[in-house]
């Protein structure tokens, strides 16, 4: 099953506790890249054309940004090998389907 492209916002706010924003990108539209903003700072988007979001560094950039900026590569390449592999194991079952 496919499902058409979707963006989708969510807002929790609890008293006494923090309140947190999820953005879901579920789209082939989606766009990533990397770029130095105003004042030389690291900027990371993910964008489709209904949302984006960025993260960027509050300053210069710390031990932490550093810390921040290997789990976003890490979870990058992480995505990248699910992508890969779960194409490859779809393109062997349509092989095999259209073979039968």
């Amino acid at each position: 099953m496919t499902l058409n492209p979707y963006t989708y916002l969510t807002v929790s706010m609890r008293a006494g506790e923090p309140s947190r924003v999820g953005v879901y990108f579920n789209s082939v539209e989606l766009r990533a890249r990397a770029w130095l903003g105003d004042g030389n700072k690291p900027c990371f988007d993910l964008d489709t054309p209904d949302a984006s979001v960025t993260v960027s560094t509050a300053g210069p950039v710390t031990d932490q940004d550093l810390t921040v900026a290997q789990e976003i590569f890490n979870a990058a390449a992480r995505y990248l090998a699910d992508c890969e592999r779960l194409h490859s194991e779809q393109t062997a079952k349509a092989t095999a389907d259209e073979a039968a």
